[in-house]
C-alpha cells in the first residue's frame, strides 16, 4: 500500500515537471527557458553543482535544501528538451539509474550477502567493465581512464588517473621518492619559466601538481577540501582587511596591507 508521504511526493514531482514544460511551451512559455539547450545549461549544471557542494561543506541544511532544488531543475530541464525532441523523459532516466544500482549491487538485490568496502568497490569495477567492454584492445587500462576522465575537471582526472595507476602496481615505494619528485618537478618549472616558454612551463606546473595530487593521495588528503578551505580562509583575512583600513585595498601600501595581513590571521587564528 502506497503511503501518504510517498503520494505527496510524487505529486510534488508531477506539479514541478508541469512548470518545466509550461516554461518551454512554444507560445506561452519563458522567452530564457526557450532558448536553452543541452549545450547552453552546462555551466548552470556545474555551477549548481558547486552550490550544492558549498552548503554541505558549511552544514547549511536550509541551504543544502534550497541548492539541490536548483540542481533537480537542471536534470528536468535537460530531461524535458530531450522529451521534446523524442530522445527520452524523465522516466527513462529513472529507469535507467534504477536498474544500473540494482544490476552494481548484487550483493543487496541478488544474493543477499555482507561484504567489505573493498569487495563492494572491486565488484562494481569489473560490473561497470562488463558493460562497456573494450575488445581488442591492447591498452583496455589507460582506454577505459580516457573515457573516465573526459567529462571531469583536470585535478579530480589526476586522482582517478593516479589511484587507477597505483591499484595495477604503477607505484612509487614510500612517500619521499614523492617528496624528491615534486623538488625536481619544481625545478624543472623554475628553469621553463626562465625560457619563457609559457606551452613548455604549462606542462612543468601540471608536472607539479600532478604531483601534489599523488601526494594528497598517499596521505589521505582531499585537494578539494584543502583547496575549497585555502579559498576560504584568505577570503576571510581579506574582508578582515578591507573593514579596518581606511579607504580602497588598491591604494594602500604593500607595507600596510602586509601588516594588517598578519593582524587577520592572529584575530582569525587561522
Amino acid at each position: 500500500m502506497t503511503n501518504t508521504n510517498q503520494i505527496k511526493s510524487e505529486e510534488k514531482i508531477n506539479k514541478l515537471l508541469q512548470v518545466v514544460s509550461d516554461l518551454r511551451d512554444p507560445i506561452m512559455g519563458c522567452p530564457w527557458d526557450l532558448k536553452q539547450t543541452h549545450l547552453s545549461l552546462i555551466p548552470y549544471v556545474l555551477e549548481e553543482a558547486y552550490e550544492v557542494a558549498h552548503a554541505i561543506r558549511e552544514d547549511n541544511p536550509d541551504e543544502l535544501k534550497e541548492e539541490l532544488g536548483d540542481l533537480l531543475l537542471q536534470i528536468i530541464l535537460h530531461a524535458q528538451i530531450a522529451k521534446e525532441k523524442n530522445l527520452f523523459d524523465i522516466a527513462d532516466i529513472i529507469d535507467i539509474i534504477t536498474e544500473k544500482l540494482i544490476r552494481r549491487h548484487p550483493h543487496v538485490f541478488q544474493k543477499k550477502s555482507t561484504v567489505s568496502m573493498k569487495e563492494v568497490e572491486e565488484s562494481w569495477e569489473k560490473i561497470k567493465n562488463k558493460e562497456r567492454p573494450l575488445n581488442n584492445s591492447e591498452s583496455p587500462i589507460s582506454d577505459r581512464l580516457k573515457l573516465k576522465i573526459r567529462p571531469q575537471p583536470s585535478t579530480k582526472a589526476a586522482l582517478i588517473i593516479s589511484k587507477k595507476a597505483s591499484k595495477n602496481g604503477f607505484e612509487w615505494e614510500n612517500s619521499d621518492q614523492i617528496w624528491d619528485k615534486l623538488y625536481e618537478e619544481l625545478e624543472e618549472l623554475k628553469d621553463a619559466l626562465k625560457t619563457d616558454k609559457i606551452s613548455e612551463a604549462e606542462a612543468e606546473i601540471g608536472d607539479v601538481l600532478f604531483t601534489l595530487i599523488n601526494i594528497a593521495r598517499w596521505h589521505n588528503i582531499s585537494i578539494e577540501e584543502g583547496l575549497a578551505k585555502t579559498n576560504q580562509r584568505f577570503l576571510e583575512r581579506l574582508t578582515y582587511i578591507e573593514h579596518n583600513i581606511e579607504g580602497e585595498l588598491h591604494l594602500q601600501s604593500k607595507k600596510k596591507l602586509e601588516k594588517y595581513w598578519e593582524l587577520a590571521k592572529i584575530n582569525l587564528k587561522h
